[in-house]
């Protein structure tokens, strides 16, 4: 009931945006529990995942006495990601933004979200192929289109979290991203969910300066 398909058509050449799925516009849930990813140079065997009946309506924690608009603040600065919903901090925590490809600033929303996929691109020694990249929220807006690639997602290939490692995507500690998923609209609906005009992205603000 829980298992997924879908295929991949990878590039040899860079592709111009995040990763290499949103290239080719396929949007589907891809969880691939035997691939080995590429990353640094290093293969990595990635966590497994399961999917249940949770993952198409997580019970969403922390909201309760919470009221307003949320809006999830990245401060390249300082590699921290704050989120709030109205005036009341739900979530703060250290990032990774873009080493190899700088993380775009501006104002941005939450279109789509997938319970878990696979990113790829880069070349030579940056080249990544990193299948159950898991919890992945895109966002888009101002000159910076859906096309691109950009997202907020877990990260279990590197553990170096308040320093730029990505290729333009805000790598987050995979608990943080699965709390963070769970919180944001669109709500999960799905194993794949994308915004409406019933239910909205949650507002992203990225702003400051990564550390060289």
């Amino acid at each position: 009931m829980f298992s997924i398909v879908a295929k991949l058509y990878l590039t040899t050449t860079k592709p111009v945006c995040a990763n290499s799925i949103s290239c080719i516009k396929n949007l589907n849930v891809d969880v691939e529990n035997e691939a080995l990813a590429t990353f640094n140079n290093q293969k990595i065997t990635p966590p497994k995942i399961v999917l249940t009946a949770y993952d198409l309506k997580p019970l969403v924690l922390g909201t309760e006495t919470a009221s307003g608009e949320k809006h999830i603040y990245v401060d390249l600065t300082k590699q921290t990601l704050y989120a709030y919903q109205g005036d009341t901090l739900f979530m703060q925590t250290l990032i990774s933004s873009g080493k190899w490809f700088k993380t775009p600033t501006g104002d941005f929303q939450i279109w789509i979200k997938l319970r878990a996929t696979r990113m790829s691109g880069g070349s030579g020694a940056d080249y990544y192929n990193l299948p159950n990249v898991p919890f992945v929220m895109f966002f888009a807006g101002g000159d910076i289109s859906q096309s691109r690639g950009f997202s907020l997602h877990g990260t279990y290939w590197h553990n170096n979290f308040g320093h730029p490692m990505s290729h333009g995507c805000v790598n987050m500690r995979t608990m943080d991203a699965e709390k963070l998923y769970n919180w944001v609209n669109p709500l999960t609906n799905g194993y794949t969910t994308r915004a409406s005009q019933q239910d909205q992205g949650t507002k992203i603000t990225i702003y400051g300066q990564a550390p060289i």
